[in-house]
């Protein structure tokens, strides 16, 4: 399990974490979310032992992570946001290279990677892996040797709904047995797998709750974007249509398109209370700004958007049915 007593981090006089009392157990999955600037990361790096509490205590399978270094090592599995696996090493190499360093048995590989759904990808080079499928041998590693907790910062950064699915599947495989699982992420989106979710506000938890609550999904919903190295907040009603390209989903507004950490799928639950709707396998488009449907053929349709340049998006058959019920045209 995961223990945070009275946790407290202070970087030049000033208290960036602040957490009296939080509780992972065994066999649950927890998540902390915030952004940049919450204290999520400064925390995650206490709990994996790279930074020293300035004040209180942390458990992590029974260990300091900080003092008991080997101890943490046998029995903490860990995905970090960076990419840490070796990119000239082929995947099952780099299973079998930390599968050496934990002395288990040469048939592991093979397991963990059936697991994590790499089997057929044992011979490529990590380099030449989409990011959806490095995220998932970073998993594989951190299960490796069976750890009783795991500690997972953005897991599903950059991957695509399939590989998001398969994380879910085998986190939830851990904690059948036995494992404490604690999921750090900027936004709760794709985390309603989890027992609990923690909001962090300036190192200090301002919220909890367990996931379907009416309360927590009536909270006011921006959708965070990468522009170049910083992380802004999108209004959705600033949104023209989102679109999933290559393992990323990006949102086009008038003025510029960003990169966002949401899936398609996780945008179509979360904005869907906005007026957005999914006019293609790819596209997510806001109806409010939508001019016009157009037929090209009996099967073929497309969205004219009301922005300078006409856009146009594609529209399915079977989303043009059900567009047609929807607004009764």
């Amino acid at each position: 399990m995961i223990v945070l007593t009275e946790l407290q981090k202070a970087v030049d006089q000033v208290t960036v974490i602040d957490v009296p009392a939080l509780r992972v157990e065994s066999g649950e999955i927890s998540a902390i979310c915030g952004p940049v600037d919450s204290g999520k990361d400064v925390l995650f790096q206490l709990l994996i032992g790279a930074a020293r509490p300035t004040r209180g205590s942390i458990q992590v399978a029974g260990a300091d992570p900080f003092q008991d270094r080997q101890s943490f090592s046998r029995q903490v599995g860990v995905v970090f946001a960076e990419e840490t696996l070796y990119k000239r090493m082929s995947v099952l190499e780099n299973i079998q290279f930390f599968n050496r360093l934990y002395r288990l048995p040469k048939t592991r590989p093979a397991e963990v990677l059936n697991q994590v759904g790499l089997a057929d990808q044992a011979a490529v080079s990590v380099e030449k892996l989409s990011t959806g499928l490095s995220r998932r041998l970073a998993l594989g590693r951190a299960i490796l040797n069976h750890p009783r907790v795991l500690l997972l910062a953005d897991p599903f950064a950059g991957c695509e709904e399939i590989s998001i699915r398969l994380i879910i599947q085998v986190v939830r495989q851990q904690t059948e047995g036995g494992a404490a699982v604690l999921i750090f992420a900027q936004e709760p989106a794709s985390l309603n797998f989890c027992d609990t979710i923690y909001l962090l506000d300036k190192g200090r938890v301002v919220e909890s709750y367990a996931p379907g609550q009416g309360e927590a999904r009536q909270r006011p919903f921006m959708v965070p974007a990468r522009a170049e190295d910083k992380i802004v907040l999108v209004d959705p009603a600033e949104i023209l249509y989102a679109f999933a390209q290559e393992d990323r989903t990006y949102l086009q507004t008038v003025n510029e398109c960003l990169v966002t950490q949401f899936t398609l799928a996780d945008l179509e639950k979360r904005l869907a209370r906005s007026g957005f709707f999914r006019a293609h396998r790819a596209y997510l488009v806001n109806l409010q700004q939508v001019k016009e449907v157009i037929p090209f053929t009996r099967d073929s349709y497309s969205l004219r958007l009301k922005d300078a340049t006409g856009t146009k998006i594609p529209l399915s058959k079977s989303a043009e049915r059900e567009l047609r019920e929807l607004l009764g045209y």
